[in-house]
């Protein structure tokens, strides 16, 4: 596992909140206040650590307060800033449950072996979360993290199988 891999980004500040240093994070954790609960949140580089205090909630982001932070000013150089934790300060996953993180990078293949691409993103617009597949020579494509269309992942082989239905690879070509 790289040093990358090692930490999880669970939230971004989306820009200040009043005047007082107080600043709107987009948390990605489950529950969203419980980006709070697992410790100090560093930045993108590991050189910026900070303490976050949930101060309350506004259409689909939280307010907060981040150590060292005092002022609109502050709170405005903040904007656009990835919010990390080290990996292991988060809970274990159950069994066929995963972290984002943890999937990003996986190769994807067939069952029979034949490789489709790599994990490059997953997203979710509302129904689950959906894989997104860098392919080599081929764009992109989606494919619905369900256990029927992804019957298999081995975290520790860095792979997934896919079982895509009729059509889900093609690249829309007649």
């Amino acid at each position: 596992m790289t040093e990358a891999t090692q930490r999880v980004c669970v939230g971004i500040v989306t820009g200040p909140q009043g005047v007082h240093g107080a600043v709107r994070i987009k948390s990605f954790t489950e529950v969203p206040e419980d980006i709070a609960r697992y410790g100090p949140l560093a930045d993108e580089a590991g050189r910026r650590c900070f303490e976050l205090q949930v101060c309350g909630a506004a259409k689909g982001v939280l307010i907060a307060r981040l150590s060292g932070v005092h002022d609109r000013n502050q709170a405005e150089a903040l904007r656009g800033l990835h919010l990390y934790l080290p990996r292991s300060a988060l809970p274990q996953t159950e069994a066929e449950e995963y972290y984002h993180a943890d999937l990003i990078g996986l190769e994807a293949v067939l069952g029979d072996g034949t490789p489709v691409g790599r994990v490059c993103a997953i997203h979710d617009f509302g129904a689950g979360d959906t894989l997104e597949l860098a392919r080599p020579g081929a764009q992109p494509v989606m494919v619905p993290f369900t256990r029927v269309v992804v019957p298999v992942v081995e975290l520790a082989k860095g792979l997934l199988v896919l079982d895509p239905p009729p059509g889900l690879l093609d690249d829309g070509e007649p």
